[in-house]
């Protein structure tokens, strides 16, 4: 199918990130004692590989559920705003609809939004078949990382740094890309306050609480500084 193949192309750069890090996200969760059928399970149904990451050490920390859907929801939270500008699109899909919307990672939509199709393709079914096939590179990363730590005898030591060093490359991309420090400054003032006033186990969520509204607030001047508001 010539969508199909479409897809593939597309979606080759991803392939290779999402395997890598789905073995990591999977190895983690055996060596924190959770069995390969919940980390293909979390592959499959919250398929968030930031979030995944995270969930982790959270997770062997004792953090409660509130905390966990809490922190998920901050993290993820601009996948709303990535959904808005599909609305109109997604829904002409009929049934693979919600799927769509499950399916809308960072790397997804960024595809999505830059793609150019050929002509004669069906843009539908070359957006669906993008999207799934993500996942299917995310889930099969996953996968083989559980099975690689359940059977393989080697030292895991060191290995929960990945999600440490997913979010450093994260920040300093960041911080290149972007004229206005202001976002990365508000985050790590806002680490840095909680963090001694509340310590380790609880400065999180008061963090990211306090980062969303102090970025809120000073939407304006980040807008201007990128050019993205008249001055």
């Amino acid at each position: 199918m010539k969508e199909f193949r479409f897809a593939i192309r597309q979606t080759v750069p991803i392939f290779f990130t999402y395997l890598f890090l789905g073995i990591a996200f999977g190895i983690m969760m055996i060596d924190a004692g959770y069995g390969a059928a919940l980390s293909v399970l979390s592959a499959v149904f919250i398929y968030a590989g930031s979030m995944q990451l995270v969930m982790v050490p959270m997770l062997t920390s004792g953090a409660s559920l509130f905390t966990l859907a809490l922190t998920a929801l901050l993290i993820n939270a601009r996948h709303i705003f990535y959904g808005i500008g599909f609305i109109d699109k997604f829904r002409r899909m009929g049934p693979r609809y919600p799927y769509m919307v499950m399916a809308l990672t960072d790397e997804t939509y960024s595809i999505l939004c830059s793609v150019r199709y050929n002509a004669g393709l069906d843009e539908d079914k070359s957006a669906f078949f993008i999207a799934m096939l993500n996942h299917i590179y995310w889930i099969s990363g996953c996968t083989l990382g559980a099975f690689a730590g359940s059977f393989l005898q080697f030292d895991l030591r060191g290995f929960e740094f990945s999600a440490t060093a997913l979010f450093l490359v994260i920040t300093v991309n960041q911080w290149r890309r972007y004229k206005t420090k202001l976002p990365f400054l508000t985050a790590a003032g806002c680490a840095v306050i909680f963090f001694l006033l509340l310590g380790k186990e609880y400065f999180l969520i008061p963090t990211l609480l306090s980062c969303l509204a102090l970025l809120l607030l000073l939407r304006s001047p980040i807008e201007k500084k990128e050019g993205l508001l008249d001055v």
